[in-house]
């Protein structure tokens, strides 16, 4: 199983997992509680499942509340751990201590074992190299140190430029952007998406998007 954001670290773990001899199986997505887009990045729902049909994969999803998340992450990873015969899942994420030991907590309960492919690499260096393996990237949701200008933006080297020159980690690993992946080297098809508008909250801003 691989915990699936429709983002580029999400992707490039799925990638090195591969690598290693894993058989990617199903991807899992959490849905915020109206069941229309994820409840990390806000992605439409529609888009996650053109990028899972672009692997050949079922995607899973589940709604949920940030106070509910832990209790039905496990319920939904215990289920497909049976449906699907897994033992393994894999994550994306790369030094915050917390959210590994999160991760293998809620796998444990599903007797999976948890795998970190990204683990405790440059932040850096592990954005250069998904540029390298071609990895296209936007930027879908930002704070507002950013502001609403990044949103739409590609990954690139001068996008990491300009995020060094403002101080800001070019990962995006501390949540100061997140990005949807539109084409990948295991994708079979590009993910076309339009962008509808820019929406910004107290504290963070979003770009409202549809399948093409």
């Amino acid at each position: 199983m691989c915990s699936w954001s429709g983002g580029k670290d999400s992707c490039y773990a799925l990638h090195l997992a591969k690598d290693q001899g894993m058989i990617p199986t199903v991807l899992l997505n959490v849905l915020n509680e109206y069941g229309d887009r994820s409840r990390s990045h806000g992605i439409p729902k529609d888009i996650l499942m053109a990028q899972a049909a672009a692997m050949n994969l079922p995607i899973h999803f589940f709604e949920s509340t940030w106070n509910d998340y832990e209790r039905l992450y496990i319920e939904n990873l215990v289920s497909l751990a049976e449906t699907y015969e897994i033992d393994t899942s894999v994550f994306g994420d790369i030094d915050i201590v917390s959210h590994r030991a999160w991760e293998e907590k809620v796998s444990k309960a599903a007797h999976l074992d948890p795998i970190l492919p990204l683990w405790q690499q440059s932040r850096k260096k592990l954005v250069l190299d998904m540029i390298d393996y071609n990895i296209e990237a936007i930027i879908v949701s930002c704070n507002h140190q950013l502001g609403k200008e990044f949103l739409g933006r590609p990954i690139n080297h001068k996008l990491i430029d300009d995020l060094e020159d403002m101080g800001v980690d070019a990962c995006g690993e501390n949540g100061e952007y997140h990005t949807l992946v539109i084409n990948a080297p295991f994708f079979n098809n590009r993910i076309n998406v339009k962008i509808l508008d820019k929406e910004a909250t107290s504290n963070y801003n979003f770009l409202k998007l549809e399948l093409s």
